[in-house]
């Protein structure tokens, strides 16, 4: 089964948010920074959407809640909008494709979602993740 990968970048300054330096499931990270009431760092992300791996050296322990910060420019990445599954803040980092992923600031809650606002940006995306659509003559190997 082909794994949906996904590059983001700052919704503010536009950079990568991509870490080639930081591998998990055997792809670059995705690098923010979190705040948790005192403490403040950077958290390296699963980039394979759907897996909730993450390197930190902040304990965040479960249930509790984060911030999310562009590691560039410092801007939040926070929204005014709250999860569906727990109603924590919701954080937002564009897709390098065109629209947003939405992830739960709540620490192990695993609401996250793709939102775009132009639906052929959907279908495009879906054809840049799994190429395999995309090739006519690919055949499928038995």
């Amino acid at each position: 089964m082909e794994k949906l990968v996904v590059t983001l970048k700052c919704p503010h300054c536009k950079k990568s948010l991509m870490n080639e330096n930081v591998q998990l499931n055997d792809f670059e990270s995705i690098k923010v920074t979190i705040k948790y009431h005192d403490s403040e760092g950077d958290i390296y992300l699963s980039a394979v959407y759907g897996c909730y791996d993450i390197i930190s050296r902040i304990d965040v322990p479960e249930e509790e809640l984060v911030l999310f910060f562009c590691p560039e420019c410092k801007s939040s990445l926070m929204l005014e909008k709250t999860c569906d599954e727990c109603d924590a803040p919701l954080a937002s980092i564009e897709l390098k494709t065109g629209g947003r992923v939405q992830i739960c600031s709540r620490r192990g809650c695993r609401y996250h979602a793709i939102d775009y606002s132009d639906p052929s940006q959907k279908i495009s995306a879906l054809y840049t993740a799994f190429e395999v659509f995309a090739d006519p003559k690919h055949k499928k190997k038995n």
